[in-house]
């Protein structure tokens, strides 16, 4: 690991109450539970573990908000010039919000502030678009006997959105959550994730300086399965919007399901990297090491199953492992560390087992493999050579390790990239692009990258199927996903 003596950016740490209508206060029970900086166990801050109650609370802040009209009401322009003005905060936050974030869950400073922070201010300004261009659709209609007709749809805000987000992207996802709910004219509750809480409640604090009013968006810091779970089932929301794992996403489904109300899920994935044989590799080896360690693995869109060519797995290999010897594992707010820290102990411990299962499997470890010693969770960028039957090929690892898994032809590269029960992303690598037009049909994913891998930009739709989820956030898809369509009549 590495250590540093120059300053390094102090974050401010935001009001830690829970934000609910007019109010921050602590939890109903007076619970708190302790946010940890994982590159060296200090405590970062002593949180309010919210409760069902606290749930209860906000649901009706954000209700009455939604029905007062304070927001709703607003003409879609002036919501529009609020987000813009939210955006224009969290650009200028850039520093503060990315230091939060590396202190609690170990990402990069760097990446942050040149990345994630700006991409959070990129879908607010997005959407700040839609405000006022949320329309339907016109239609002269047949004639009923005497009388004409006209058909037209209007799209309504849903109401109160339940917002429920993971530690690995924070801010990021909270854009992708509250951007599209706040442009249609919803209010929201937001319960962010335990291990990554804090630049979402400094998020909150900036909308609500940008014109937002109080009761609009509130955030319950908690638990997930105290504070999240009474939020996914709670009868007062319209929509449940979740990002985390399938275990959980299954838990989900049915509390939110059986009220028969909109739902949103992304729950990870396995993605495929396919590398044909005329792929650039001195263009695409960086785009496929950063789809393995970037953020330590701790992405949902990670393309940790590298499939390969017979005739370049050679190639490949040895630049994945010139990537994983050159990394610079060290604290995230160094400048000179390439690789920050796992969130916590037990994703540490988990990264550890199936490095563990891979060796008893007979995988060929070819780099890393090694836990470092504390404090702090650390652990190499790992390369596996091995087959797609592998646990390590099979399973969501979440952390920065990579299987290299060869094919012979384009047909048993689009059968391996299928086999999974997963379906969120892919990565295409050719210089041919009649190849990738032939491929991208075929791959059962919700996106396609081609020579090239990177943050879902706010203006296409983001979203997986089978066990990476169902519904689309972003793009006009975001904005349909939290409006309801409504269609009317008239004779005359």
């Amino acid at each position: 690991m590495t250590e540093t003596t120059e300053t390094r950016f102090e974050p401010t740490i935001p009001d830690v109450s829970l934000r609910i209508g007019t109010t921050r206060r602590a939890a109903a029970g007076g619970a708190t539970y302790t946010s940890t900086n994982p590159a060296d166990e200090s405590l970062v801050a002593e949180l309010p573990a919210g409760s069902a109650a606290d749930v209860d609370d906000a649901v009706a802040a954000a209700r009455e908000a939604f029905e007062s009209g304070v927001w709703s009401g607003l003409p879609g322009a002036e919501r529009g010039r609020i987000l813009n003005r939210a955006a224009d905060l969290i650009e200028a936050d850039a520093e503060n919000l990315g230091a939060l974030e590396s202190v609690e869950m170990g990402k990069l400073y760097v990446d942050s502030v040149n990345g994630d922070i700006p991409a959070t201010a990129a879908t607010f300004r997005h959407f700040a678009g839609w405000a006022d261009k949320i329309v339907g659709q016109t239609s002269v209609l047949p004639s009923y006997g005497p009388q004409q007709r006209f058909g037209y749809t209007l799209r309504q805000p849903l109401g109160v959105v339940g917002a429920i987000t993971p530690w690995n992207n924070p801010a990021v996802i909270a854009g992708w959550k509250l951007a599209p709910a706040l442009a249609a004219g919803n209010a929201a509750v937001i319960k962010p994730a335990e291990d990554a809480s804090l630049s979402t409640l400094r998020l909150a604090e900036l909308l609500v300086e940008a014109g937002v009013p109080d009761g609009v968006v509130n955030v319950v810091t908690g638990l997930g399965e105290e504070a999240g779970a009474a939020l996914a089932g709670h009868e007062g929301i319209d929509k449940i919007s979740f990002t985390g794992s399938p275990r959980v996403g299954r838990t989900i489904q049915p509390r939110a399901g059986d009220k028969f109300r909109k739902m949103t899920l992304e729950l990870g994935g396995k993605s495929p990297q396919l590398i044909f044989a005329d792929a650039d590799l001195e263009q695409s080896m960086p785009w496929i090491a950063m789809g393995n360690f970037y953020h330590q693995g701790q992405v949902c869109a990670a393309g940790t199953r590298v499939l390969v060519h017979e005739s370049r797995v050679d190639e490949v290999i040895d630049g994945l492992v010139a990537a994983a010897k050159a990394a610079v594992i060290g604290d995230p707010r160094d400048p000179s560390s390439t690789m920050g820290t796992i969130v916590n102990r037990k994703q540490l411990d988990s990264i550890q087992r199936y490095i563990e299962l891979g060796t008893s499997e007979n995988a060929d470890l070819v780099a890393g493999g090694r836990v470092l010693d504390g404090p702090g969770y650390f652990v190499e960028p790992t390369v596996f050579r091995g087959h797609n039957d592998l646990t390590i090929a099979r399973e969501e690892i979440f952390g920065p390790v990579a299987t290299v898994i060869p094919f012979t032809d384009t047909q048993e590269a689009v059968r391996i990239a299928n086999d999974t029960k997963y379906g969120l992303n892919a990565m295409i690598h050719t210089t041919d692009l009649a190849t990738a037009h032939a491929v991208i049909p075929q791959l059962r994913v919700g996106m396609v990258w081609v020579n090239g891998w990177g943050v879902p930009e706010p203006g296409l739709p983001w979203g997986g199927r089978e066990a990476s989820g169902y519904g689309r956030e972003l793009g006009e898809s975001g904005i349909h996903a939290n409006t309801e369509e409504k269609t009317v009549h008239l004779a005359f």
